[in-house]
């Protein structure tokens, strides 16, 4: 004889029913990361306990991707079907659509910053830490990128402060130049000697026992001196 078929039905043992959801949870994310796997399918689980208790598996570790692409698709169906989407029924709908989006959200926030990993399964730590990882060499790589074009712009701005400081200096240097050969060209002016003679005779006034007297020299030799 065959097994008989069991009915489904609420568990009413309420510890049974939390040991049941234990060990069906744990095959179904299972099943869902095995026909990942075999089938290359993309796949999204997501489980609520009856304490409000969440369980999810995605297989690339990205449910947000995945709740768009649905979106998108949802989307692309209701526009191939006429519908009302003024009736309360579908406000209703969208409503309940957009707050898992933000609990999912949300909750993904705080597993980012730490909080709230005690429901997380071994599985999805890893995958937690992967993606943190994933985060951490991009932003290392942003902030490596950033501080390089910080220090190229100051050597910039250096090598141009250089080339300033060389020009300003280059010209002291001339002006200090022009300015002795100034003061070398006033010196030689001053104290430039000059010989000559005077004629073959020369005469001049001398007082001799009281008297004037008008003296006749012979040439002589004199030295002037330029000022």
């Amino acid at each position: 004889m065959g097994r008989g078929r069991v009915q489904l039905k609420r568990i009413e043992n309420k510890i049974n029913r939390q040991v049941t959801f234990s060990k069906r949870r744990s095959g179904l994310l299972k099943k869902a990361h095995e026909i990942s796997v075999l089938c290359d399918a993309e796949v999204g689980l997501i489980v609520f306990s009856t304490k409000g208790k969440l369980f999810e598996y995605a297989n690339d570790s990205c449910m947000e991707r995945i709740l768009e692409r649905y979106e998108r698709y949802s989307f692309a169906e209701k526009q191939l079907v006429p519908t009302d989407h003024t009736s309360p029924v579908s406000w209703t709908l969208e409503h309940r659509k957009l707050k898992a989006r933000l609990e999912v959200l949300q909750r993904n926030q705080k597993h980012y910053v730490g909080e709230d990993l005690e429901s997380l399964s071994m599985k999805e730590l890893q995958n937690l830490e992967h993606q943190l990882d994933s985060a951490l060499k991009h932003i290392r790589s942003r902030k490596n990128q950033l501080m390089h074009e910080s220090i190229s712009v100051l050597q910039k701005k250096d090598r141009a402060l250089q080339e300033q400081n060389n020009q300003l200096s280059k010209k002291v240097k001339e002006r200090e130049k022009s300015a002795q050969q100034i003061s070398g060209i006033n010196s030689s002016s001053l104290f430039a000697h000059t010989d000559f003679y005077l004629g073959t005779y020369q005469s001049t006034n001398v007082i001799d026992n009281g008297k004037w007297k008008e003296v006749v020299l012979h040439s002589s030799k004199v030295q002037l001196i330029i000022l």
